[in-house]
């Protein structure tokens, strides 16, 4: 089974390709995607690899962690299930 991983602190202009690429040195990349604004397009500044085993994602996380990839220092480590978040309804929060 693979591992996903998150990449965090990517350089805006960063494509699912490049990410690709730079964690495909250190085992097979079974995706990548970087994260965008949904409204916008623009990248958030992170994304997700997943590798296709666990060892892999192990040597991607202890050579790319701290690396820098177009002047900025990358984030890499094992990524968390998503927490489950409620609906917004668009209303501020009631403060009372």
């Amino acid at each position: 089974m693979g591992a996903k991983l998150y990449v965090g602190n990517l350089p805006f202009s960063t494509t699912d390709q490049e990410l690709q690429q730079f964690f495909s040195a250190h085992g097979n990349v079974v995706s990548a995607k970087v994260i965008a604004d949904r409204y916008t397009g623009r990248s958030r500044g992170f994304g997700f690899v997943e590798m296709s085993s666990q060892d892999e994602a192990q040597s991607a996380i202890s050579a790319l962690h701290g690396a820098d990839m177009g002047g900025r220092v990358l984030v890499v480590n094992e990524a968390q299930p998503q927490q489950e978040r409620r609906p917004f309804d668009g209303r501020p929060k009631n403060p009372y």
